[in-house]
């Protein structure tokens, strides 16, 4: 008689534990509500907790990954562009995760959509594109201020993707190739000037002394007559012209 009686007052504790006792994993976290109010946070590890009476929710500490998806966004120089984004975050508090708001997923994820159109909106197309940086930083700050109280921490937040439209995109390859050719020009001018300050220089060296110029036309004579297969024939007054100009530049230098 005692056994029967015996078999269902173990079949009873069993299910009473197997509904108090609980395990969480080391990244896992569980906030306790005892009859509606909040009684605080367990684990990881195991622990007990009062069946019908307490009720519990998960928590996973890890990092999370939030896509944002493509948003337009008009910039301060109305210009329209496509940026999606990639957000980091975790949470920190558990019990704030769960009390301060419904679904923090969905929170944190709809706060990184407007904040992104937000910061972005008050910029000029040229900072978007070149202060990535920058506005990664700027969206984390707004977005880790927002979400302490929901007890999250914003670790992260990548610009992914700026899309402009194609008359944009044409627009900038031109002022590019503007650029470039600017570039060049000054190059060229550049280049220009400092071979004026060599032949002024070399003006100079020829006013004093005005032989020389004789024996540099003798030599670019030669020059044309080597490069074009030429034979230059040369009286004998034109030999003793070279002759006395060669002295004459020795002399001088």
């Amino acid at each position: 008689m005692a056994g029967e009686l015996l078999f269902p007052v173990l079949v009873i504790v069993i299910a009473i534990l197997s509904q108090a006792l609980k395990m969480v994993k080391e990244y896992e976290r569980v906030v306790i509500f005892r009859l509606g109010r909040l009684s605080g946070v367990k684990g990881p590890g195991l622990f007990l907790i009062i069946p019908i009476i307490d009720s519990v929710v998960k928590i996973d500490l890890r990092v999370v990954t939030i896509d944002v998806p493509k948003q337009a966004v008009i910039t301060k120089d109305n210009v329209t562009v496509e940026v999606d984004a990639v957000v980091y975050y975790k949470v920190t508090e558990p019990a704030a995760a769960v009390t301060e708001v419904e679904n923090y997923r969905f929170a944190t994820s709809m706060l990184s959509q407007t904040t992104l159109r937000d910061v972005l909106g008050q910029m000029e197309l040229d900072d978007v594109l070149s202060q990535r940086e920058a506005i990664n930083k700027d969206i984390q700050e707004l977005l880790d201020v927002s979400t302490d109280p929901w007890g999250i921490k914003v670790t992260s937040v990548t610009l992914r993707d700026v899309s402009l439209p194609d008359t944009m995109l044409r627009a900038i390859a031109k002022q590019a190739e503007a650029e470039r050719e600017k570039r060049a020009r000054i190059i060229l001018a550049d280049g220009e000037f400092k071979a004026a300050e060599k032949m002024k220089e070399a003006a100079k060296l020829y006013g004093e002394v005005p032989v020389a110029i004789k024996l540099r036309e003798l030599q670019t004579y030669a020059e044309i007559a080597r490069e074009k297969n030429m034979i230059i024939i040369s009286s004998s007054t034109e030999l003793g012209e070279v002759a006395a100009v060669s002295q004459a530049v020795a002399k001088k230098i």
